[in-house]
């Protein structure tokens, strides 16, 4: 397998591309906008460039990289030839499901279709093609390029070879892929985004400020990040996309988002994305420095 195909240009895409190209498969990068596309190459090259001076890679694996990557717009024929298909789209349902149909239809019968949804039922957005049984989850963490795991999610219908292939394809990646089952949140949100909300309440209660639940977190738990922190990088969006699907698909009150998570996400206040969220990205330092809705 060496011809790939990745939906979506954004940074969870460019990231699923610039792995790909840089261990030799040809990638078609695949987005409606093309300035999202020119964005993604620059954001592919910056961290290239970032990794040369690092000495993890040379010049030449920069080069052979960033010529591995072709750009598209349309997705009929950026499916075309691919062995593997890789959506990387928003979390959103009712998209990820055009998107399955659009590429079943333009893929050959024996082309894997894979989803880097980090919640979403991989059964149900496999029922809406003709072949479910080469449906799976790939779901890589942020930034890619960096991070080892891979949460494989196999769905009901997903064939063992499928699943073999795609995790024969994530260690060809340097990547350590971890099989999962079909449930909502899967392994890694199942167990990370309660938490996130659970800092949010704990905000919005009072119990402490966002520095003080940060540092409780990074100091006392050994966490890179604290939580509220990861929430903006995550994109407060997507957090409650998530926890949506947990709360509809386990039907348990402990997942029901909290009401200053909805308010933020109302108010346009969705993390780095939108310049602030539970801290302020605006100001050019790399100082954490919280939004004025949440100073003392």
């Amino acid at each position: 397998m060496k011809n790939v195909t990745v939906i979506g240009a954004g940074t969870m895409g460019n990231g699923i591309a610039h792995t790909f190209a840089q261990f030799g498969y040809s990638v078609n990068l695949v987005d409606v906008s093309e300035d999202a596309l020119k964005k993604a190459v620059a954001t592919i090259t910056k961290n290239l460039d970032r990794m040369v001076e690092k000495g993890k890679l040379t010049a030449e694996d920069k080069t052979k990289t960033l010529s591995n990557i072709k750009t598209v717009t349309d997705l009929k024929s950026g499916v075309a030839n691919a062995e593997l298909v890789v959506e990387a789209a928003t979390e959103n349902i009712d998209l990820k499901l055009k998107i399955f149909r659009d590429m079943d239809a333009a893929t050959s019968p024996n082309c894997i279709l894979a989803t880097n949804t980090s919640s979403i039922s991989i059964t149900k957005i496999a029922a809406v093609t003709s072949k479910p049984d080469k449906v799976i989850g790939m779901h890589f963490m942020n930034p890619v390029p960096v991070m080892k795991l891979v949460e494989i999610i196999r769905g009901y219908n997903t064939s063992d070879e499928v699943t073999k292939t795609i995790m024969e394809a994530s260690k060809s990646l340097d990547k350590v892929p971890v099989e999962v089952n079909d449930y909502p949140g899967f392994v890694a949100n199942r167990i990370l985004m309660p938490m996130i909300n659970e800092a949010i309440i704990t905000l919005n209660e009072g119990v402490a400020g966002v520095e003080e639940i940060d540092t409780v977190m990074k100091l006392g738990m050994a966490h890179p990040m604290g939580p509220l922190q990861l929430a903006d990088f995550i994109g407060l969006d997507v957090c409650l996309a998530i926890m949506n699907v947990l709360y509809s698909g386990l039907g348990n009150d402990k997942y029901a988002p909290c009401p200053l998570l909805v308010n933020m996400v109302t108010a346009g206040k969705l993390g780095v994305k939108s310049g602030e969220g539970f801290y302020s990205w605006t100001h050019g330092t790399k100082d954490l420095v919280v939004s004025k809705n949440f100073k003392k």
